[in-house]
């Protein structure tokens, strides 16, 4: 297939694609959606500077930017776009999906707005110039991970509440489009009674690991959670293989769980203890429902260790369109350009898979990536880079067909002259 066809089947699928937006906006704005999407796919980068070079429009460079800034400072779109993504995306979500809950940070060295790091740094109280990410995703299989939200926020900002509350948003704007199905994986950073309150009485189920320093209720005593794990019986087994730099290498994994609640709630929860050699043991707080069993404990252990692929998928969104070299000023234009961002991840990671068609077309986008070391298994960098091989070859932008308005019938009378 030659690179022109290829260059205008892609281009006419992110026109497509942007129409699932148009509903919600106006014209002029569902075109800037299609401009934006293509020229993040095509320059690999969300400066505006380098999205309108790609677009290579005959005008001067500058009135593109323009035009683009004026467009991107639209109040609400950011919300409306992850919306849009969580209801296309909502049928992929079944009852047992996992939805990975994953807070992050945006670093910018010389940002104004500052907030607390959630990895090592925070222990030492050391500040981090610049914004947080909530970024949620699900597992509808082993292979694919869907970008369902990806929501900016700064503790500076006006209408910050909390993090709590910023995480709470993105989870029920989710609940909201998956109707209630799903449950929610998150980290240790979501081990805090502000979250587990809302979770349980809007009935989410969840995994949470724990930190240790909880305190639940456990045949009506209060006792830690490291305390409980620290007397917890391992009755079942499991080998656990793991791929690093130097090779495979195995682990025996020992586990088992302990039915417990949180202070002044009544329902039952369930406490997974996993024990690896030399290391401290890994606690699971969740609602699901754990039978006594090998697989029904297996299941809820491989929920959390999966979500090493939402972690990659950031840090594929991160890289594959610089995100953190993110340029805008204006706090309104830094969340709709992320929530773009988040857009055209899911263009490059879900749309191109929907349907055989798409799929000979993403076989052909991947090789023409080029990589060096072949197609690993996380194959989104090859999409990308792939995207970004066909559209440079295809040459400027154009409106697609998949986006247009479909022409008006004439009306049914004799014309006088």
């Amino acid at each position: 297939m030659k690179d022109n066809a290829v260059g205008r089947r892609l281009r006419d699928q992110i026109g497509r694609f942007s129409g699932i937006f148009s509903p919600r906006f106006s014209k002029p704005q569902g075109q800037f959606l299609e401009q934006m999407l293509y020229g993040m796919q095509a320059a690999q980068d969300v400066k505006l500077s380098s999205i309108a070079r790609a677009l290579g429009e005959d005008i001067q460079l500058k009135k593109t930017k323009e035009r683009l800034s004026h467009h991107l400072a639209a109040p609400g779109m950011a919300q409306t776009i992850n919306e849009v993504l969580a209801q296309a995306a909502a049928d992929q979500v079944k009852d047992d999906t996992l939805i990975v809950i994953d807070p992050s940070d945006i670093r910018k060295t010389y940002a104004r707005c500052r907030i607390w790091p959630r990895f090592a740094m925070a222990a030492q109280g050391i500040l981090c110039r610049g914004t947080g990410v909530v970024s949620p995703a699900c597992f509808p299989d082993q292979r694919r991970v869907i970008p369902l939200h990806l929501r900016l926020w700064s503790a500076d900002a006006p209408d910050c509440v909390s993090e709590n509350h910023q995480i709470l948003e993105v989870v029920r704007t989710v609940h909201r489009a998956t109707h209630g199905r799903g449950i929610y994986v998150i980290d240790r950073g979501g081990d805090r009674i502000d979250l587990f309150q809302p979770l349980l009485n809007e009935r989410m189920r969840f995994i949470v690991r724990q930190v240790g320093n909880r305190h639940l209720i456990f045949r009506g005593q209060a006792r830690t959670a490291e305390a409980l794990a620290e007397g917890c019986q391992m009755k079942f087994a499991e080998r656990l293989v793991r791929e690093t730099d130097d090779g495979e290498k195995a682990y025996q994994l020992e586990f088992g769980f302990r039915k417990v609640h949180l202070p002044n709630r009544t329902e039952e929860l369930t406490l997974v203890v996993v024990r690896v050699f030399g290391e401290k043991p890994l606690m699971l707080l969740t609602n699901v429902d754990v039978r006594p069993s090998r697989a029904s404990l297996w299941s809820v252990i491989q929920g959390y260790l999966g979500r090493w692929m939402v972690e990659e998928t950031l840090r594929f969104i991160k890289q594959s369109y610089r995100l953190e070299e993110i340029r805008v000023l204006k706090y309104e234009r830094l969340q709709n350009l992320v929530a773009l961002v988040a857009a055209a991840a899911y263009f490059a990671a879900v749309w191109l898979g929907e349907g055989l068609r798409l799929a000979v077309l993403r076989r052909i986008v991947t090789k023409l990536s080029k990589r060096f070391f072949g197609v690993p298994a996380f194959h989104y960098y090859a999409l990308a880079d792939g995207i970004r091989t066909i559209l440079t070859r295809a040459g400027r932008w154009r409106p697609s067909m998949g986006n247009l308005a479909p022409p008006q019938p004439q009306p049914r009378q004799l014309f006088l002259f």
